[in-house]
């Protein structure tokens, strides 16, 4: 089965997620997201991004930040969630050798 992913202009990546050009500047100077081929220009966009620039407009809303907190916000977020994961990786090692 083969992988799709979808790409988005500038302009068709603010219409679908509702963020302004300027404000997509700034999530892409913060690192959130980054363009496909930075070296050509026009930008364009995975879907990931979409989804990624989704989760931060829906936190810096609820939690009423500005760009860069909601920045750190989703790097502590996915740091959290990876250390959870590892954590439960490392918990079922040692529950092999502590159950025989």
């Amino acid at each position: 089965m083969a992988n799709v992913t979808i790409t988005f202009t500038m302009t068709e990546f603010c219409l679908h997620t509702g963020v302004s050009e300027e404000d997509l500047n700034e999530i892409v100077g913060l690192g959130m997201i980054e363009p496909c081929d930075t070296a050509t220009p026009p930008w364009q966009f995975d879907d990931y991004a979409v989804t990624i620039v989704r989760r931060a407009m829906r936190l810096r809303r609820e939690l009423a930040l500005d760009w860069p907190g909601t920045a750190v916000t989703l790097t502590l977020l996915d740091e959290n969630q990876r250390l959870q994961q590892e954590n439960r990786l490392l918990q079922q090692r040692l529950a092999r050798f502590t159950n025989h």
